[in-house]
């Protein structure tokens, strides 16, 4: 679950600005992951119907989120904290499955997340060349991805769980260096919403990734 979420036009932006819009997305963003883990936590006996209909509410909210926030940000940051709530709720069964047979497995990839987020991160908030190009790579990879998670459905392939996680990990490391190349060029100070849900999917994913390969041995 990934797109283009983010808008204003780029451009080198005053530094305070800058900073102000780094503050208000990364702060929501903490908030948006701590929603999720609460409900996570309270969901983790939760069926799997639950979980498809969490996240077809959770799209739903994040559609809602992008009409929203040109008009309220108040209104786009509510949003925002459900959407991750929803994705808590629908992702706690994966969850469990996957730390079943050791919870550590949840606390290994909560960490090589924040490394992986924070090292591309610096490398795209530091960046001065254009990514634009990098993000449309990137999400045609993703699209592919996508395929080839269907196949392995139907088709077994030696080792293509950890294959995918890995394709998985170098797409969301061009997805998340984009996403903050932009926190840094955005002008508007509106999109912080946006921004942190681009970014806080650009985490869940990576995490989700690292969990498949930290837990492949539970498959």
């Amino acid at each position: 679950m990934q797109g283009d979420l983010a808008y204003g036009q780029p451009g080198t932006a005053n530094p305070d600005r800058t900073r102000s819009l780094f503050g208000q997305a990364m702060g929501l963003v903490a908030i948006t992951a701590g929603c999720f883990t609460l409900a996570a936590y309270l969901n983790r006996g939760g069926s799997s119907a639950g979980a498809q209909a969490g996240f077809i509410f959770a799209y739903v909210c994040l559609v809602a989120m992008k009409l929203t926030v040109r008009r309220s940000t108040a209104g786009a940051t509510v949003l925002l904290l459900l959407f991750g709530a929803l994705l808590g709720l629908a992702t706690s069964p994966l969850l469990v499955y996957f730390t079943r047979p050791d919870a550590q497995i949840l606390w290994q990839a909560d960490g090589a997340t924040a490394l992986f987020i924070a090292g591309l991160g610096a490398i795209g908030y530091a960046a001065r060349r254009d990514l634009s190009a990098l993000w449309r790579v990137s999400f045609v990879a993703l699209l592919l991805l996508i395929v080839f998670g269907i196949v392995l459905i139907f088709v077994h392939v030696s080792h293509g769980a950890l294959i995918y996680s890995a394709l998985g990990l170098l797409i969301f490391a061009g997805l998340t260096t984009v996403d903050f190349q932009r926190l840094r060029r955005t002008q508007n100070l509106n999109s912080a919403p946006l921004l942190a849900a681009s970014i806080f999917l650009d985490a869940l994913n990576v995490f989700l990734f690292f969990l498949r390969i930290f837990g492949r041995g539970n498959d």
